[in-house]
């Protein structure tokens, strides 16, 4: 998720209004959170009591808990102990509110499972630009993909959707491992994951070997990963990213299975079957001079070119022809 902190902005960004429980005594700190954004941006419940905030929190979690150290009728890390101590609500994003002793007392403040503060005497800006900080955060942390901490499906369609809307020209790869089901069915999961973790290594790799670019690599989920690069290099990252795959995926297999260049393992309907080795196939979108106006085009356009590259049973890319596109390209490796 991309956060816009400029203060003209309103901290624009969030695909919907953030909401946030506010537990605290100081009317003035109050006012001051609800006077930072609009409520179409952020959406601030206030509580003065911690227990009466408590069943609410329970009830309708916030997406951020702000909770001042000193409440009229709990200490406010009892809250924050009480909250982390639920599992369901361990991930809440939890700001504390302290003075400048308490930051000074040298509190363990690893064990108070709290994720940032803002230290009195409170300043707009800096609360502002903490609370954007911290949602930010959460998001990322949410989105990553548990195996290859990519950025995952949420951060994908932010980055794709910010690009359209800034009218940047770019190029959308999606890729996808041919014959990965039949590979996990006979190896088992560990040695898929293996698999993942190496794709995406080499894709991260391959896009820090073009240098001086802005890019993004995210992992859409399974076997399916997506990057961005400027639409010169496309090509050329396509014909790297294939040529490290094709020269990687081989010691995955048993020599046996290696040396023959296939596997025999079962389809989706149970069949006993002859599987190739695993493949790569690549669908490049291009977006120029403002020609998306959604990431679903995007998708959608991926979906028919990635149809098209898994017609060749080897690693291969294929590129968008649309308004003058370089033709489907599809590099026959040696085996």
């Amino acid at each position: 998720m991309t956060q816009d902190t400029d203060s003209g902005a309103a901290g624009g960004g969030f695909a919907r209004p953030q909401i946030v429980t506010l537990l605290t005594p100081d009317a003035e700190f109050a006012a001051l959170m609800q006077g930072l954004w609009p409520t179409s941006v952020m959406q601030i419940t206030h509580f003065a009591r911690g227990r009466r905030a408590i069943e609410n929190l329970f009830n309708d979690p916030p997406d951020l808990l702000i909770v001042d150290e000193d409440l009229a009728d709990m200490p406010g890390l009892d809250v924050v102990a009480l909250v982390k101590s639920e599992n369901v609500y361990r991930q809440l994003p939890v700001i504390y509110v302290i003075s400048q002793e308490a930051l000074a007392s040298g509190r363990d403040w690893l064990a108070a499972e709290i994720d940032d503060f803002v230290a009195r005497p409170l300043r707009p800006a800096e609360v502002r630009a903490r609370v954007l900080l911290t949602l930010a955060r959460a998001s990322r942390s949410f989105d990553a993909n548990p195996l290859t901490r990519l950025p995952g499906n949420t951060s994908i369609i932010h980055r794709i959707q910010e690009l359209i809307d800034r009218r940047e020209d770019f190029a959308l790869v999606y890729a996808d491992l041919d014959h990965f089901k039949s590979f996990n069915d006979k190896y088992g999961f560990s040695r898929g994951d293996e698999v993942l973790m190496m794709t995406a290594r080499v894709i991260v790799n391959t896009i820090r070997s073009l240098p001086g670019i802005r890019s993004f690599v995210g992992h859409v989920g399974g076997d399916d990963f997506v990057f961005i690069v400027p639409p010169e290099v496309a090509e050329d990252a396509c014909r790297r990213l294939v040529a490290t795959f094709d020269g990687i995926v081989p010691s995955f297999y048993d020599p046996e299975d290696r040396e023959r260049g296939s596997i025999q393992s079962t389809d989706r309907e149970g069949r006993l079957r002859i599987f190739p080795l695993m493949a790569i196939s690549l669908a490049v979108v291009f977006n120029r001079d403002g020609r998306l106006k959604h990431y679903g085009e995007a998708s959608q356009i991926a979906m028919s070119l990635k149809k098209k590259a898994k017609e060749n049973p080897k690693s291969c890319y294929v590129l968008d022809q649309r308004r003058g596109d370089p033709p489907p390209f599809a590099p026959d490796f040696p085996d």
